[in-house]
């Protein structure tokens, strides 16, 4: 009995703690759904399938690098997916999350080069016009081995 009556006693939290919507896709416009969609379907046959040709599809007819290490235009994730092809196969990518703000999509990644290693954090933020990507920015972290806190990347 005291059991139901602290679970009853803590469901005015539980409910205050919940979300005023069940999910982001409720909020999401037409079009902002339709740009998720776009850019993990890019990311997905460029990095995670390693598949160039798959992807090229997605690029408008510009495309900005941010990246100071890449070219602008499509050449320089061509090259990447080759570097992933070539040096590392065993490469694993886990798209974590996606945000949606109107015309950019921003992805939180995992990515691993080898089986055990540790990985990468990444944030990829892409631009669209017109449903193509057009824009890329992004931040690259390796995942320590130590933390000074017990809190996941991810």
């Amino acid at each position: 009995m005291n059991l139901v009556r602290t679970l009853i006693g803590f469901l005015p939290l539980i409910l205050l703690s919940m979300p005023a919507t069940s999910s982001q896709a409720e909020d999401l416009t037409a079009q902002e759904s339709k740009n998720k969609n776009i850019v993990i379907d890019f990311y997905k046959k460029a990095i995670i399938e390693k598949d160039f040709e798959a992807a090229k599809k997605y690029f408008g007819d510009h495309y900005t690098q941010h990246n100071p290490l890449a070219p602008d235009g499509p050449d320089g994730l061509k090259g990447l997916v080759q570097i992933l092809r070539e040096k590392y196969p065993n490469s694993k990518t886990e798209i974590k999350r996606v945000f949606v703000d109107g015309d950019y999509v921003i992805l939180h990644v995992h990515s691993t080069r080898e089986p055990g290693d540790r990985g990468t954090a990444i944030v990829d933020i892409f631009r669209l016009e017109n449903d193509k990507v057009v824009e890329h920015w992004d931040v690259i972290q390796p995942v320590p081995e130590t933390a000074a806190n017990k809190n996941s990347m991810f």
